[in-house]
């Protein structure tokens, strides 16, 4: 781990860097698109529930919160959506 803590992957390396690390080795995962937001220039995209079932200690989510689809509503709409699905997952 080079005295690392962590380092920031793509939600589809998360278990080859946790096999190679360890479990407490943290991941932080840009790249996060709920299916309600665009893609933009995101090549390699998991879910905010994806992410966290494929191990992801902390999600970076930008766009879908700062300029959420007129659809969502609001940055605090979206950004519930958000929680509400990672939620789904977690319970």
């Amino acid at each position: 781990t080079a005295g690392l803590n962590g380092v920031v992957c793509s939600a589809h390396e998360i278990a080859a860097i946790k096999a190679a690390c360890g479990p407490d080795f943290l991941t932080v995962v840009p790249g996060v698109r709920p299916t309600w937001a665009p893609a933009n220039d995101q090549a390699r995209m998991m879910t905010p529930a994806e992410a966290q079932r494929a191990g992801a200690d902390f999600l970076v989510i930008g766009r879908p919160i700062t300029r959420p689809p007129a659809a969502i509503g609001t940055p605090s709409e979206a950004a519930r959506r958000i929680l509400d699905e990672i939620a789904s997952v977690v319970a």
